[in-house]
C-alpha cells in the first residue's frame, strides 16, 4: 500500500489531525491544483488518516510543483 495520499484540507487541518492521533508525515506539500501531497513514515498511519479524511481526499491526477525534489539517484552511480 502507497504511503502517498492526496487531500484537500488545510495545512492546520492536516497537522491538528496529524498531531491529535500521533501520525508521522515525512512530508506535506501543497500541490498546484489545490490541496496537499502527504506522505507517511508509517503505512498504518496512512490507512488510518485516509480513514479519517475520507471525505476530502482526492482522487485522479494532481499537478505537483516544478520545486519538488524528486528522488535521484546518487552520481557515483553513473560512473562505471
Amino acid at each position: 500500500m502507497s504511503r502517498v495520499i492526496h487531500v484537500d484540507a488545510t495545512a492546520g487541518q492536516i497537522d491538528a489531525l496529524c498531531e491529535k492521533n500521533g501520525f508521522r508525515p515525512s512530508v506535506v506539500e501543497p500541490l498546484l491544483s489545490g490541496g496537499f501531497r502527504i506522505v507517511m513514515l508509517d503505512s498504518r498511519d496512512c490507512d488510518s488518516f485516509r480513514s479519517l479524511m475520507k471525505g476530502k481526499l482526492i482522487s485522479g491526477s494532481v499537478t505537483r510543483s516544478s520545486q519538488h525534489i524528486a528522488r535521484q539517484p546518487p552520481a557515483s552511480s553513473y560512473r562505471r
